[in-house]
């Protein structure tokens, strides 16, 4: 497998640094609100490539964090009245939620800041050890210019970074890039003793240390948003490597980002959208679809346009699977033939290619209509010359390649037939087969009342909601 690492801007052949194994890291939300459509694209993006690394046989270690200790989760709790950790606990809760609903899996391990500070202390202690950190009235900051590669992920001169790090001057700092590992407590804020006083760690330590204890000094992938690479990942770097001595990850990836109706997301401009409030228009599984339909280094656009259109596209998938049960219940039985496990072959291979290039789920996704043009082929033709075997094998491939994508998740839900709709189908069928013609269309007419509609087909009855 190919992966463009964002460290040397190129594609690169992905190999792992214990044949077989692959420890993934990727930094999780802040909890202090609903996660929003722009979070949404890491997190379905970086599931579906565990899933895929797992479909080729890797036994893949998943560490998302929970960034529990925030200002903004501060801010808010001093808002509402509540301790801290009760906000983070209430949204780590719509989190899990949401990600259900988006249909990506737990990962094997979801720490939280508060969990680790142990380890925290102990890389800032080495830090300040070796040099690479001073205190400061009870900050501890990193030497950012000690660090001979600082710079290295991110690609920007040293004057563009110096610019964007006076935005954060402060006069405790030795360097304007210097960036903090420990912050001083300031009144009515949670704490934790530390060596330097009473305090709470800075953003970027949280994710090394975490990183560290749950997969090791050096880890295979570490990935998040395009938004990271300066100055949170750029930060991770330097200070994960001073502390150890070896290279912190081997393989950068960071998605694009989302924008609305063609115009970047803000709450300023009125276009920003919780992941939950676009779910409880267009349903989940859509939004899942958006994030996949483009290569994930690319920016994608929302609109109602769009995700209308992925949510037809849905319905095209959902249908011909559908189909797939309906027809292979007329078949004769027989095994597959080999034209047909030769086109499988086929497509299975265009699907693994596409995901071999980076991660490629647009064309990955399009390999699945094409098998979706092939089933729809197949089970729109003469049932008495069609075994039950090849229809089989197109499903299980289906099946297969969804199944890697996290879509079509839904199906059991979508195929939910009330059992009194279901006995007067039955009804409805008996009174075709007697020739009473006239009761078989009273029967169509009330089972459309309940909000269905059957039909016959070629390959037999075919029920679905109104």
């Amino acid at each position: 497998m190919k992966i463009f690492n964002t460290l040397d801007r190129k594609k690169e052949e992905f190999v792992p640094i214990t044949p077989g194994k692959v420890k993934m890291y990727a930094c999780g939300p802040t909890v202090y609100n609903f996660i929003h459509i722009g979070n949404a694209r890491p997190i379905c993006v970086f599931d579906t490539l565990r899933r895929y690394l797992e479909y080729r046989g890797y036994d893949v270690t998943f560490v998302q964090n929970f960034t529990d200790v925030d200002d903004k989760i501060i801010r808010k709790a001093n808002e509402e009245g509540v301790p801290a950790h009760e906000i983070s606990e209430r949204f780590i809760a719509e989190y899990k939620k949401d990600a259900k609903g988006l249909n990506v899996r737990e990962a094997t391990v979801h720490p939280k800041v508060t969990e680790n500070m142990d380890i925290i202390l102990d890389i800032i202690q080495t830090l300040v050890d070796k040099g690479y950190a001073y205190e400061s009235n009870g900050d501890v900051y990193f030497r950012a210019a000690k660090f001979d590669e600082y710079g290295k992920l991110s690609h920007m001169p040293l004057e563009e970074l110096e610019a964007g790090a006076r935005i954060d001057v402060s006069e405790q700092k030795e360097d304007p890039m210097d960036f903090a590992l420990w912050k001083a407590a300031k009144p009515g804020e949670p704490y934790w003793e530390s060596p330097w006083g009473k305090g709470r760690p800075g953003w970027h330590i949280e994710c090394s240390a975490m990183a560290r204890n749950y997969l090791g000094d050096t880890i295979d992938i570490h990935c998040g948003g395009q938004d990271l690479i300066f100055p949170h990942h750029e930060n991770e770097i330097a200070q994960s490597e001073c502390a150890t001595g070896v290279q912190f990850a081997r393989y950068w990836m960071h998605n694009g980002y989302i924008n609305v109706d063609n115009r970047k997301m803000s709450k300023s401009l009125n276009n920003f959208f919780t992941t939950r409030d676009v779910a409880e228009k267009y349903g989940y599984e859509p939004i899942r679809f958006l994030m996949l339909q483009a290569h994930y280094r690319s920016p994608i656009n929302y609109s109602v346009e769009v995700i209308e259109q992925c949510k037809a596209a849905l319905e095209r998938l959902y249908t011909c699977r559908d189909t797939v049960d309906r027809v292979m219940a007329v078949l004769p039985e027989g095994e597959a033939d080999a034209a047909v496990r030769e086109l499988c072959d086929k497509r299975r291979a265009q699907f693994i290619e596409a995901m071999e290039d980076d991660l490629n789920t647009a064309d990955a996704i399009a390999a699945v209509f094409d098998l979706v043009k092939d089933i729809n082929t197949l089970a729109n033709g003469d049932p008495a010359q069609t075994a039950k075997g090849t229809l089989g094998l197109m499903r299980d491939l289906f099946d297969e390649l969804t199944g890697v994508l996290g879509l079509c998740y839904n199906r059991e839900q979508k195929q939910e037939i009330p059992a009194e709709v279901m006995e007067l189908v039955e009804q409805r069928q008996a009174a075709r087969k007697a020739k009473n013609f006239a009761k078989a269309d009273a029967l169509r007419d009330q089972i459309a009342q309940m909000g269905f509609v059957v039909e016959e087909t070629r390959q037999g009855t075919k029920i679905s909601k109104k």
